[in-house]
């Protein structure tokens, strides 16, 4: 039996569970890539009942915040329910400049508050599909996976937005009530492509424009050189981060926190690991 024919019958299979443990169709979670892009067109091909929803990080390309939007007007015209979650902290509406502020340390391959807050937090007590795959753990596996920060290791929570090697194609998540099903997730690259290329899938023009994959601007897990080419691209993106990083230095001082940083630039400097700052800096103990 070929891939798509069992990521279908995965599909299905996931469909009938939602239905009989939730009483819901079931959710996919589309982030405007192009595994994201394959699971809604499998999906669509199934004939299952399901519904779509993106979780709007604040730091996603212009480019993706349209092509989901595009994406979502087609989807709804056929019927198909569709929605944006807006993230909340702590009860309030939230961003990616707000959350570093609020948290006094910016976001890193370790400490990844925002995935967290800005990606995990809808679809409670939902069955979900995903479009993780085992394969992209080799491009991570030594970037890190823990999204939350406390400061005893034994609190962390590990979540689970990331393709590592040992996802299976049925999750639980316990502390949420969530099934998760990731019916591509033994997809290699190359199955990805031939998918595309044979079903003439429209995807994210950034992929036509050098990206490999997308998601939030300046994400410490996407590599240096994707992170200075997105900054060289995106500039306003950049002056963001550093208003951010001005705040939350202000923030920690009112703490009274220690910081040997002067100003957010300086931040950004360290944060980008671009040789301006020598060496690593510890803030009472936060290994950044």
């Amino acid at each position: 039996m070929d891939l798509e024919k069992v990521a279908i019958m995965r599909l299905r299979d996931g469909a009938e569970i939602s239905k009989r443990y939730y009483d819901k169709p079931l959710m996919l979670c589309y982030s405007g890539g192009k595994d994201s892009d394959i699971i809604l067109d499998l999906a669509i091909k199934s004939g299952i009942d399901f519904e779509v929803q993106h979780s709007h990080t604040t730091a996603d390309a212009p480019e993706t915040v349209y092509h989901i939007r595009n994406k979502f007007k087609e989807l709804e015209s056929k019927g198909i329910k569709c929605n944006i979650d807006m993230p909340r902290y702590k009860g309030k509406p939230t961003s990616m400049w707000s959350l570093i502020v609020q948290k006094g340390i910016p976001p890193t391959r370790l400490v990844r508050y925002c995935c967290a807050i800005l990606k995990e937090t809808g679809g409670k007590n939902r069955a979900l599909v995903t479009g993780v795959r085992r394969a992209e753990s080799t491009k991570r596996q030594s970037k890190g996976v823990i999204e939350t920060y406390t400061p005893n290791p034994s609190d962390r929570i590990i979540l689970n937005n990331d393709n590592d090697d040992k996802r299976q194609i049925v999750e639980h998540c316990q502390l949420q009530g969530k099934i998760i099903f990731n019916p591509i997730c033994d997809w290699s690259d190359n199955d990805v492509k031939e998918y595309i290329n044979q079903e003439h899938l429209i995807l994210n023009p950034l992929y036509n424009c050098g990206f490999n994959r997308v998601g939030c601007i300046g994400c410490p897990l996407a590599g240096k050189k994707k992170r200075f080419a997105e900054f060289a691209r995106y500039p306003k993106y950049r002056n963001l981060y550093i208003r951010a990083f001005d705040k939350m230095l202000e923030v920690r001082k009112q703490r009274g926190k220690a910081t040997q940083h002067a100003n957010g630039l300086e931040v950004y400097h360290w944060w980008m690991q671009d040789g301006v700052l020598p060496g690593q800096l510890s803030f009472d103990g936060e290994d950044w």
